[in-house]
């Protein structure tokens, strides 16, 4: 083992902002280390450089002495598919938001309904950031999610046509894929590189 830290940039099989030091193969999680800097600084209530050293030697120090197990959450941090993700959102939410102004402003009754769609991630972390973008886009909102079956079930507000139910879970697989390319695992950007279920598996069901 060397004696040198090794980051999880360039060791693979470290969680993610982390490092290993010693000869024991101790794992530092940076961001607690940052953490316990922040309450060190706080507690001395003096921002200096010298402040800040002493407090991330102590952080180190306590973390060395008392190790917490590793956990890795799943978490990956991919510039390129935060910034396409982002874009998609904002354009996304505006278009979204038009459309349903329009819809409002019309006042033409428009047919509700609620559609379950199942999504090809499987780890928690991903279901749920995928809710989330989700429910960020005007139009659609989730009222549930099944962990046993990845299926996130989504009230969506045009659904005149079955075009528009199709065009709703087109939109659900796509953010899907875009929030995995942006913070998930090979595994799970292997999983939606897959085509999305059959459709006969999302049949829509008209709300009361």
């Amino acid at each position: 083992m060397s004696r040198f830290p090794r980051f999880s940039f360039r060791d693979k099989d470290l969680p993610p902002l982390s490092c290993r030091v010693g000869r024991r193969g101790r794992v530092l999680d940076l961001p607690l280390i940052a953490w316990l800097t922040l309450i060190w600084v706080l507690l001395w209530s003096t921002f200096n450089l010298a402040n800040i050293i002493t407090g991330v030697i102590v952080a180190a120090a306590v973390c060395l002495a008392f190790p917490l197990p590793p956990v890795d959450l799943g978490l990956r941090l991919h510039p390129w598919g935060i910034l396409r993700l982002a874009g998609y959102l904002l354009y996304d939410m505006y278009t979204s938001g038009v459309k349903v102004t329009r819809q409002i402003f019309a006042g033409m009754p428009h047919r509700a309904a609620v559609i379950g769609v199942p999504l090809r991630c499987r780890s928690d972390l991903m279901l749920a950031a995928v809710a989330v973008a989700v429910s960020n886009v005007p139009g659609g909102s989730v009222i549930e999610m099944r962990r046993a079956t990845a299926t996130v079930f989504l009230h969506v507000l045009d659904a005149d046509r079955p075009e528009e139910l199709e065009a709703a879970r087109r939109q659900v697989w796509r953010l899907e894929e875009l929030t995995v390319r942006a913070f998930g695992t090979a595994d799970e950007i292997a999983r939606v590189a897959e085509p999305p279920p059959p459709p006969q598996l999302t049949a829509g069901r008209p709300a009361p």
